[in-house]
């Protein structure tokens, strides 16, 4: 049987916001029966199909069917099946589907009993009174069990629809070489198209639905559809399964557990209803399997093994266990130039709170336990799927390094920076240097099992390669950071700085390279000797005609009590 989710999640059945049910699964070369009443309407595939969190004996694999009356109140079925060979001849597993307007006609299944580290390949069909339609076909891969075979991951974040085609995603479809894609969050964007991106979207007439903010069911369904009826989007779903996490907009700008920067409850209504409506139509519209029975609300944090070379951690970290905001703009708002050197102080003592956590004290015990679990069982390994940046990053002393004429270029919140430079602070509180007591725990958590840690980052739409130290200066491993899908990058606000990746790695101990603008992914490469990350660039998003290119790789290699210096490769 396929696994279905029983557990009634966010006050809303499981039905709609897990696993679609399924009346049977068979494996082996053997079709089901089918003897469910067709469905009367017409029905195509519009957003393709995809696969995720893979394990060494299942996947899941997702589609949405959409029927010519989306107001019909009858349920649809379907079939997926999955196949040995790209001919379709050989089949492997077959599962029966039903799905309906409460699940907004999405598809999701665990298609279990599977062979290990094996390419499948798997398509949808509806059954309707006219005739069978089928959904594109996907490619898909299983882990492996044991051994140390190397694993190719492409790394990737921030793809936010009206700033520009998603090239970075064709890139990746047309790679051979992929066990899994790896997306770090901001799939999509709340805002309207008077947003975030709305001038770039108006240029090139790519513009968000719906065309306000989202913040109901509704509109959040509706803006996953859109994302998905991209067909480069569409071509990398297909292309590998995906291991998925969120990051704040696919709820909304600098979430948190108890609200966020952009949610005003006076208009928008109560934060918990908001979230868990963002929640639910993820988890529709996504290849994840769903929270494990008990854990809060959003605690979508899993572990994925890649035979003995790697365990990749999918980690949380906005809606379950965040603390409360503090950012800068709103602490040094209104403040005298005078003061501001004194209200950093005061602030930093807050940021400094013991009892502040980026993953919530649950989700930070069961991370400690996967570590040793993951090291006493021999992996080589240990891979967190996070966020937002995890090295301590500060702005160089923009006054000293800048020019007057660059310094007189500068507006906005970057000419606010540049005075702030001078304090020696972190400017980026909503990263892990705003939850500095939780990332010691993390890394004593990572000294005491004897990690080799690998943090792979998303969230700023640059790219950093950055060795991990701890409060004492002793390292802790080393992160490296994909820039974006289409989301602008620091380089395009800061005018006429040509070295401003070069000053920051100058500035910052952890920082051995960064690069501000550009857009492209990470070919991340774990074997059992070393870990390299290949920065894979395209050469533009405003049209859809590009080419790619490799600007840098950083590889650090494994030692017997854990790995060498990050070096460029």
């Amino acid at each position: 049987m396929s696994k279905i989710s029983r557990r009634n999640f966010l006050g809303f059945s499981a039905g709609a916001a897990g696993l679609a049910a399924c009346a049977t699964q068979t494996t082996g070369n053997t079709p089901l029966v089918d003897d469910r009443a067709a469905f009367a309407g017409e029905v195509s595939f519009d957003h393709g199909v995809a696969s995720g969190d893979p394990l060494s004996d299942s996947v899941i694999v997702w589609s949405r069917v959409t029927p010519t009356d989306e107001n019909t109140e009858s349920s649809i079925p379907v079939t997926v099946r999955l196949f040995r060979d790209e001919t379709m001849s050989l089949l492997a597993a077959e599962t029966q589907l039903n799905t309906s307007a409460a699940r907004d006609f999405t598809l999701k299944a665990d298609i279990q009993g599977l062979q290990a580290d094996t390419e499948y390949f798997y398509q949808f069909t509806a059954r309707t009174s006219s005739s069978d339609v089928v959904s594109p076909v996907g490619r898909t891969k299983t882990t492996p069990a044991s051994g140390k075979p190397p694993v190719t991951l492409a790394v990737v974040s921030c793809s936010n629809f009206p700033f520009g085609y998603f090239n970075v995603y064709d890139a990746i479809s047309k790679r051979a070489d992929l066990d899994a894609v790896i997306h770090l969050g901001d799939y999509l964007y709340e805002y309207g198209v008077d947003g975030y991106g709305g001038q770039a979207g108006q240029e090139i007439d790519r513009n968000h639905e719906p065309p306000m903010e989202i913040v109901s069911l509704g509109d959040y369904r509706m803006r996953h559809a859109q994302y998905k009826r991209d067909p480069m989007l569409q071509a990398a779903h297909a292309a590998a399964p995906w291991i998925c996490t969120w990051d704040d907009h696919e709820s909304t700008n600098n979430s948190y557990r108890t609200g966020a920067e952009n949610h005003q409850p006076e208009t928008e209504g109560n934060w918990t209803d908001r979230k868990q409506v963002a929640v639910q139509a993820y988890l529709e519209w996504m290849p994840v399997r769903d929270p494990k029975a008990g854990r809060a609300t959003g605690g979508i944090y899993r572990t994925f093994s890649f035979g003995d070379t790697a365990s990749v951690f999918c980690l949380e970290s906005r809606l379950t266990g965040r603390s409360d905001e503090i950012s800068w703009g709103a602490e040094l708002a209104g403040v005298a130039p005078e003061a501001i050197p004194a209200k950093a102080q005061e602030v930093m003592g807050r940021v400094s709170d013991e009892s502040r956590t980026m993953l919530g004290r649950v989700q930070e015990e069961w991370l400690d336990g996967e570590l040793q679990s993951s090291v006493s069982s021999g992996k080589t390994w240990q891979v967190l799927a996070n966020q937002v940046i995890m090295a301590r990053v500060r702005p160089p002393n923009l006054m000293e390094t800048l020019t007057d004429a660059q310094k007189a270029a500068q507006s906005g919140y970057v000419a606010q920076m540049i005075p702030f430079s001078q304090l020696g602070l972190p400017f980026n509180l909503d990263a892990w240097d705003g939850f500095p007591a939780a990332r010691e725990r993390l890394y004593a958590s990572a000294a005491a099992s004897n990690a080799r840690l690998v943090t792979l980052t998303g969230d700023t739409h640059t790219a950093w390669a950055n060795t991990l130290h701890d409060n004492n200066g002793a390292p802790r491993g080393v992160e490296f950071g994909c820039t974006s899908v289409t989301s602008p990058g620091l380089g395009t606000y800061i005018k006429d700085v040509p070295d401003l990746g070069d000053q920051f790695a100058t500035a910052n101990e952890d920082v051995n390279w960064y690069k501000v603008d550009g857009h492209g992914y990470s070919l991340v490469t774990l074997t059992a000797d070393d870990v390299t990350s290949e920065y894979v660039e395209v050469s533009g998003i405003r049209d859809r005609s590009y080419t790619t290119g490799s600007i840098a790789r950083f590889r650090a290699g494994r030692t017997e009590n854990g790995m060498t210096a990050l070096e460029r490769a």
